[in-house]
Protein backbone atom coordinates (compact mmCIF):
# COMPACT_ATOMS: atom_id res chain seq x y z
CA UNK A 1 0.00 0.00 0.00
CA UNK A 2 1.61 3.26 -1.09
CA UNK A 3 1.22 6.79 0.32
CA UNK A 4 -1.24 7.84 -2.39
CA UNK A 5 -3.51 4.86 -1.68
CA UNK A 6 -3.41 5.57 2.05
CA UNK A 7 -4.06 9.27 1.49
CA UNK A 8 -7.09 8.39 -0.66
CA UNK A 9 -8.41 6.07 2.05
CA UNK A 10 -8.06 8.77 4.71
CA UNK A 11 -9.58 11.48 2.48
CA UNK A 12 -12.58 9.34 1.58
CA UNK A 13 -13.32 8.01 5.04
CA UNK A 14 -15.46 9.61 7.74
CA UNK A 15 -16.24 6.85 10.24
CA UNK A 16 -13.79 4.51 11.93
CA UNK A 17 -14.69 1.53 14.11
CA UNK A 18 -11.74 1.09 16.45
CA UNK A 19 -11.51 -2.45 17.78
CA UNK A 20 -9.56 -2.75 21.01
CA UNK A 21 -9.96 0.69 22.55
CA UNK A 22 -9.12 0.29 26.23
CA UNK A 23 -11.53 0.65 29.07
CA UNK A 24 -10.58 1.63 32.59
CA UNK A 25 -9.48 -1.29 34.72
CA UNK A 26 -10.61 -1.43 38.36
CA UNK A 27 -8.25 0.56 40.53
CA UNK A 28 -6.36 1.97 37.55
CA UNK A 29 -5.42 5.62 37.43
CA UNK A 30 -7.79 7.23 34.86
CA UNK A 31 -4.79 9.18 33.49
CA UNK A 32 -3.35 5.86 32.30
CA UNK A 33 -6.33 5.44 29.99
CA UNK A 34 -5.48 8.63 28.10
CA UNK A 35 -1.99 7.26 27.39
CA UNK A 36 -3.04 3.88 26.01
CA UNK A 37 -2.13 3.68 22.31
CA UNK A 38 -5.64 2.96 20.98
CA UNK A 39 -7.11 5.76 23.06
CA UNK A 40 -4.42 8.22 21.95
CA UNK A 41 -5.08 7.32 18.32
CA UNK A 42 -8.87 7.51 18.79
CA UNK A 43 -8.67 11.02 20.28
CA UNK A 44 -6.26 12.16 17.58
CA UNK A 45 -8.48 11.00 14.72
CA UNK A 46 -11.51 12.61 16.41
CA UNK A 47 -9.59 15.89 16.62
CA UNK A 48 -9.20 15.75 12.83
CA UNK A 49 -12.89 15.26 12.14
CA UNK A 50 -13.37 11.51 12.07
CA UNK A 51 -16.18 9.82 13.95
CA UNK A 52 -14.54 7.00 15.88
CA UNK A 53 -16.68 4.29 17.40
CA UNK A 54 -14.89 2.28 20.10
CA UNK A 55 -15.43 -1.50 20.00
CA UNK A 56 -14.64 -3.55 23.10
CA UNK A 57 -16.89 -6.35 24.42
CA UNK A 58 -15.53 -5.85 27.95
CA UNK A 59 -16.37 -2.14 28.04
CA UNK A 60 -19.81 -2.16 26.38
CA UNK A 61 -21.80 0.94 27.36
CA UNK A 62 -18.84 2.86 28.76
CA UNK A 63 -18.09 6.26 27.26
CA UNK A 64 -14.57 6.78 25.94
CA UNK A 65 -13.59 10.11 24.37
CA UNK A 66 -17.28 11.04 24.19
CA UNK A 67 -18.37 7.91 22.29
CA UNK A 68 -20.28 4.96 23.71
CA UNK A 69 -18.43 1.66 23.45
CA UNK A 70 -20.18 -1.09 21.48
CA UNK A 71 -19.47 -4.78 22.01
CA UNK A 72 -19.00 -5.78 18.35
CA UNK A 73 -18.97 -4.41 14.82
CA UNK A 74 -22.45 -5.74 14.06
CA UNK A 75 -23.88 -3.54 16.84
CA UNK A 76 -22.96 -0.37 14.93
CA UNK A 77 -25.91 1.10 13.07
CA UNK A 78 -24.08 3.51 10.80
CA UNK A 79 -21.84 2.88 7.80
CA UNK A 80 -18.23 2.20 8.75
CA UNK A 81 -15.48 3.24 6.34
CA UNK A 82 -12.49 1.82 8.23
CA UNK A 83 -12.26 -0.99 10.76
CA UNK A 84 -9.08 -0.19 12.69
CA UNK A 85 -7.72 -3.05 14.80
CA UNK A 86 -5.71 -2.79 18.02
CA UNK A 87 -5.77 -6.49 18.88
CA UNK A 88 -3.21 -9.31 18.58
CA UNK A 89 -2.60 -10.54 15.02
CA UNK A 90 -4.11 -13.96 15.78
CA UNK A 91 -7.49 -12.32 16.53
CA UNK A 92 -7.70 -10.45 13.23
CA UNK A 93 -9.25 -13.13 10.97
CA UNK A 94 -12.40 -13.23 13.12
CA UNK A 95 -12.57 -9.43 13.10
CA UNK A 96 -11.99 -9.42 9.33
CA UNK A 97 -15.02 -11.70 8.89
CA UNK A 98 -17.13 -9.29 10.96
CA UNK A 99 -15.81 -6.38 8.90
CA UNK A 100 -16.90 -8.13 5.69
CA UNK A 101 -20.41 -8.64 7.13
CA UNK A 102 -20.83 -4.93 7.90
CA UNK A 103 -19.50 -3.90 4.48
CA UNK A 104 -16.58 -1.74 5.52
CA UNK A 105 -14.29 -0.39 2.78
CA UNK A 106 -11.00 -0.78 4.66
CA UNK A 107 -9.53 -3.23 7.15
CA UNK A 108 -6.65 -1.49 8.93
CA UNK A 109 -4.31 -3.43 11.25
CA UNK A 110 -2.30 -1.13 13.47
CA UNK A 111 1.47 -0.97 13.78
CA UNK A 112 2.94 -4.36 14.65
CA UNK A 113 -0.17 -6.28 13.56
CA UNK A 114 -0.46 -8.36 10.39
CA UNK A 115 -2.14 -11.59 9.40
CA UNK A 116 -2.24 -13.36 6.02
CA UNK A 117 -5.62 -14.98 6.69
CA UNK A 118 -7.18 -11.61 7.59
CA UNK A 119 -5.64 -10.16 4.43
CA UNK A 120 -7.16 -12.90 2.28
CA UNK A 121 -10.59 -12.49 3.91
CA UNK A 122 -10.50 -8.73 3.24
CA UNK A 123 -9.19 -8.98 -0.32
CA UNK A 124 -11.66 -11.74 -1.25
CA UNK A 125 -14.43 -9.35 -0.18
CA UNK A 126 -12.90 -6.44 -2.13
CA UNK A 127 -11.95 -4.61 1.06
CA UNK A 128 -8.70 -2.66 1.10
CA UNK A 129 -6.20 -4.16 3.53
CA UNK A 130 -3.63 -2.10 5.43
CA UNK A 131 -1.38 -3.72 8.02
CA UNK A 132 1.53 -2.89 10.28
CA UNK A 133 0.85 0.86 10.00
CA UNK A 134 -0.47 3.35 12.54
CA UNK A 135 -3.42 5.33 11.18
CA UNK A 136 -2.39 8.33 13.31
CA UNK A 137 1.19 8.26 12.05
CA UNK A 138 0.03 7.96 8.45
CA UNK A 139 -2.35 10.89 8.89
CA UNK A 140 0.43 13.00 10.42
CA UNK A 141 2.89 12.08 7.69
CA UNK A 142 0.51 12.65 4.77
CA UNK A 143 -1.56 15.63 5.95
CA UNK A 144 0.59 17.42 8.50
CA UNK A 145 3.98 16.67 7.03
CA UNK A 146 5.05 15.70 10.55
CA UNK A 147 7.41 12.90 11.42
CA UNK A 148 5.51 11.23 14.25
CA UNK A 149 6.98 9.47 17.21
CA UNK A 150 4.79 6.76 18.68
CA UNK A 151 5.54 3.90 21.06
CA UNK A 152 5.81 0.54 19.35
CA UNK A 153 2.79 -1.69 19.87
CA UNK A 154 3.74 -5.28 20.51
CA UNK A 155 1.60 -8.27 19.54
Amino acid sequence: MNNNEIKTILENSKTIAMVGVSSEKKGEDPKNLKRKPANVVMKYMQDFGYKVIPVNPFAKGEVINGETVVESLDKISEKIDIVDIFRPSKETPAIAKEAVKIGTKVLWLQYGIQNEEAKKIAEDANIQYVSNLCIKQEYQKLFQKANPVFPVLKN
